[in-house]
């Protein structure tokens, strides 16, 4: 869902490249290490490298720097279930959706696979719960169809599990139109409720599965100085936890995207899940205070307790010159006051912070490179806002995935996109062409931006600012196509081969910050995809990622 009408909808329910001339290319060179100070404040510490020297958060020397997620990873619900934590995301119309994150030290991720395969819809600011022996996800979809006729008010739906590796439901409508984020919590009167933006609050059946009661405005919010420079006043994820003699209720104000000051953190409690809310005079608990800082648009945060006990907070910012790798997750140590409030420890977040206490660590993330030897759909691939049925599109076969054409531009291709979350890396893949086909190799944001190359076997289309562009590039006729792109901190490169030994660079280099959601309008980031238009198939192989210094 675009960033202004997400806000216009909250507020509602309140009442030039540098042209050169190709030539061969034998490796990238190599570029800048990203560092920032270390724990002793003396000596430069860079991110930790992952797989594929992929960019993650534990240090490996007890400390970890933010993101612990890196990349789009947006609006994180998370559960602790036993020694186990597990997170998920706003998937938008990113399918299959909603992959479920298992860690069990807050700081490393592992996979475990998507609970929602089938398209329904933009999905976003979802709530994982515990409930008894069963596991939920609240999902406020926004409804894709289009057409004079279209309902396209927002909905909640419910799917649930015996375990959290599934099978999940089939999403059941809990018949809740117009409004989004929901939180789950259980009141002193044993039964279940969800809060919701605005803030409104609906009770539910004692299995979760439907409504039981109207919805009633449950909190107005807390009300920031209005010279403050906000998006929106936009109140919005409602999460919530049980503590002591208070249940407590965590907000976000100020707008998502917009300017870096504006999305916040701020709490509210109350003896009864019914209400009255007090308000923290410490409000806000978490702002971004200039755009000088590493975080910009910190908000939407729940709270964990840690391995040891202690309590964390987790939500999202953009990071400071790069927001086209979209909203990132975030980690900040918290602790609770005499007074009976919290208040967060992690400062602006630019520095190493210690890893919760306790904690085991795991393996993170996934290896983005593929072979193709089987299907990673909902942990390596997503399809961009496809239809029902578009992983038949797909087929695997002899180290290949075979894509059968969709429509006639990436537009309209439901591109096969792959996240990340580094500053400076490159994709490379092989593609042959089969039949009438356009197969290529992009860096997309959504349907109206994105840029890349593609190949119909007679001549390369190069594309910029999600249309064909006038650029002519003279590659030759082929079948037969090696591709790569590189991008360097927004600096983005085209390279191209018959044979993947001797490479060409295209002539046109791009410059790509402005592939943000304040230029978009879009709640979504810049990823390498593949994609595949016109009658024929396109053969995808050796696809391999690689992040860079």
């Amino acid at each position: 869902m675009n960033s202004s009408r997400r806000g216009a909808l909250k507020a509602g329910l309140l009442g030039v490249a540098a042209c050169s001339v190709p030539h061969a290319f034998a490796s990238p060179a190599t570029a800048r290490q990203d560092t920032t100070a270390s724990p002793s404040g003396t000596t430069p510490q860079p991110w930790g490298k992952g797989i594929e020297g992929q960019r993650k958060g534990d240090l490996g020397n007890g400390y970890f720097l933010n993101p612990i997620m890196a990349g789009d990873y947006p609006d994180p619900t998370i559960l602790k279930d036993g020694p186990d934590y597990y997170m998920t995301f706003s998937a938008f119309e990113n399918y299959p959706a909603l992959i479920i994150w298992h860690s069990q030290d807050l700081v490393n991720w592992t996979p475990l696979g998507p609970a929602l395969e089938k398209p329904i819809g933009s999905v976003f600011a979802v709530d994982l719960v515990k409930h008894g022996n069963r596991y939920y996800i609240y999902i406020p979809i926004l409804p894709t169809a289009t057409g004079p006729d279209a309902d396209h008010r927002p909905k909640i739906y419910v799917v649930h599990a015996d375990t959290i590796t599934g099978p999940w439901s089939d999403p059941i409508d809990l018949q809740i139109p117009g409004l989004i984020d929901p939180g789950h919590i259980v009141g002193e009167d044993g039964k279940r409720y969800l809060f919701l933006s605005g803030v409104s609050r609906v009770r539910l059946s004692d299995d979760g599965l439907s409504t039981d009661g109207p919805v009633s405005l449950a909190y107005e919010g807390w009300q920031y100085p209005d010279e403050w420079i906000t998006e929106a006043f936009s109140l919005e994820s409602p999460k919530l936890l049980r503590r002591g003699e208070y249940f407590y209720l965590i907000t976000a104000e100020g707008g998502t995207s917009g300017p870096a000051t504006g999305h916040m953190v701020n709490a509210a409690r109350s003896r009864s899940v019914l209400g009255p809310w007090e308000n923290c005079p410490h409000n806000p608990i978490v702002r971004t205070q200039s755009d000088s800082e590493r975080w910009w648009s910190r908000g939407h945060a729940s709270l964990v307790e840690g391995p040891a006990k202690d309590w964390w907070m987790v939500y999202h910012g953009y990071e400071n010159g790069f927001r086209g790798l979209g909203r990132q997750t975030l980690l900040d140590p918290i602790e609770w006051t005499t007074d009976g409030w919290f208040r967060a420890k992690g400062g602006d977040l630019s520095k190493p912070i210690a890893k919760p206490a306790k904690g085991k660590s795991n393996a993170h993330g996934i290896a983005k490179s593929d072979n193709f030897a089987m299907a990673a759909f909902g942990t390596r691939w997503n399809f961009y806002n496809p239809g029902h049925g578009e992983q038949a599109r797909a087929r695997f076969e002899n180290n290949a995935l075979l894509l059968q054409g969709k429509g006639l531009t990436p537009t309209d291709a439901s591109p096969l996109a792959v996240l990340t979350g580094d500053h400076h890396y490159e994709v490379t893949v092989q593609m042959e062409l089969i039949g009438e086909a356009i197969g290529g190799l992009l860096l997309f944001f959504n349907k109206q931006l994105y840029l890349g190359m593609g190949h119909d076997g007679s001549r390369m289309t190069t594309y910029r600012s999600g249309r064909p562009s006038y650029w002519p590039e003279p590659a030759p006729a082929g079948r037969i196509w090696h591709l790569r792109i590189v991008n360097d901190r927004h600096i983005v490169t085209f390279f191209y081969s018959l044979d993947g030994v001797k490479w060409t660079r295209h002539a046109l280099r791009s410059e790509v910050s402005g592939y943000n959601v304040n230029v978009a309008d879009d709640l979504a980031s810049l990823r390498p995809a593949l994609f595949a238009t016109g009658a024929g198939s396109v053969r995808f192989s050796n696809f391999q990622y690689r992040a860079l210094a």
